[in-house]
Parts: C-alpha cells; structure tokens; sequence
C-alpha cells in the first residue's frame, strides 16, 4: 500500500467512518469452517506475535495464536455468523398492554471495527405493542449478537433498531446506546472520561412525548 493510500485509511478510521448499515462482508465468509478460521487466525497472529519480537517458545505464549484464533471466531466476533443469530420468541399481546415497555441497561460488549479495540456499556431498549411482546432475555440477546462483530456504534444502534421492528412487527422502537471505545481511551487522544450516545427510534417515538417519557425512564 502507498503511503498516501495508507495515511487516507488511518485518517478514515480515526474519523469513524461508517460505510454501509449492513456489516462489510466478502461473498465467501462462510465457505471455510470455523476450524479452519481457527487455524489460519492462528498462523496469522504467531506470525505477529513474532513480528513484534515475542518467543513462542515459552509456555506463557506458546498457546496464545490458539487461544486468540479461538476467541476471535467463537467468541468476540461470533456475531458475523447469521448461524448463531438468536432464536427469537415473539408472543400475541393477549393481556392487551399497550404502553411503554423500557429495558435498560442491557450490558453491551463490542469491538472498534477501526482498530479493534474493545467498546464497551450499556444500551436501553424501549418498545410499543403493536400486537406482539417479545421475551424480555430476548432483548439482551439481540443486543448482544450485534456487539459479537467489528462495529461502528452508529450501525450497532441502527441494526438492533432495525431487528426488533422486524421482529416485533412495527416501528414503535427506540434504541439508545452508551458506550466508551478504547480506541479514544487508549490510543489516540487517550481521554478516559469521555462516552459516546447513539440514538434510534420510529413510529410513535417520532412524537416528543413518547421519546422524553422513555429517556426520564431511564
């Protein structure tokens, strides 16, 4: 890559550049195994971990591109995988509640899709029957399956947002995240104190009211 070309990525990154709602994914992401995911992470980060002088003999660090290969497939990016998409369960509103419905501070784990580096804090959820109610651990669950995968908070937000419309059968949604990234906290201007707030809503929370009622719940 030409130095030009590589100072216009860094500069793009530390601008939180977001390029597309839907995460960025090559055609082919799922025609290797997670096994073999695993194996080819892992020759790839013994390769780094080389690189920046570290002895994969020693016992502390002979095991560390498995463990990290692993990690990253199974666990901290095992939100790419539209296989361990949560079943969601969505039931008739047969006892006719037809106000506000808040969880808040659902525990959000994600990762900087720039550098990599953890985000992580809390998102608040907020939701009115249209006809369905959705199982309460069920928001956690989406929530969580949108922070396992490299994110842009602003996308994080939109496609929580966009799933439980879908699933719940209407627009009367409103997301709110509340996050801090390492990437500002530990490199760069290195501020500690700061977090970022995302907001996304629909339907009735387009109104004032229904949008201050949520966030005094809050």
């Amino acid at each position: 890559m030409e130095v030009l070309d590589k100072i216009k990525v860094e500069i793009e990154g530390d601008n939180h550049v977001m390029t597309s709602i839907e995460t960025p994914m090559l055609a082919s992401a799922f025609d290797k195994s997670d096994e073999e995911k695993i194996e080819i992470i892992q020759d790839h980060f013994a390769v780094i971990m080389e690189t920046l002088g570290l002895d994969l003999s020693d016992d502390s660090l002979k095991g560390t591109p498995y463990r990290v290969a692993k990690m990253y497939v199974k666990e901290i990016f095992g939100g790419l995988n539209p296989k361990n998409k949560p079943n969601i369960s969505v039931f008739e509103n047969k006892y006719g509640y037809d106000k506000l419905l808040v969880e808040k501070n659902i525990t959000l784990r994600s990762s900087c899709e720039h550098h990599f580096l953890p985000i992580s804090g809390v998102a608040h959820v907020g939701y009115v029957s249209s006809g369905k109610v959705i199982g309460l651990s069920k928001i956690n669950r989406i929530v969580d399956y949108y922070g396992r995968r490299p994110q842009v908070q602003e996308r994080m937000t939109i496609q929580i947002y966009e799933d439980l419309k879908k699933e719940l059968n209407t627009d009367h949604v409103i997301v709110v995240i509340d996050a801090e990234h390492m990437c500002v906290s530990a490199r760069g201007i290195k501020d500690n104190t700061s977090s970022t707030v995302t907001i996304q809503y629909g339907g009735k929370f387009n109104e004032t009211s229904y949008r201050e009622e949520f966030l005094r719940l809050l």
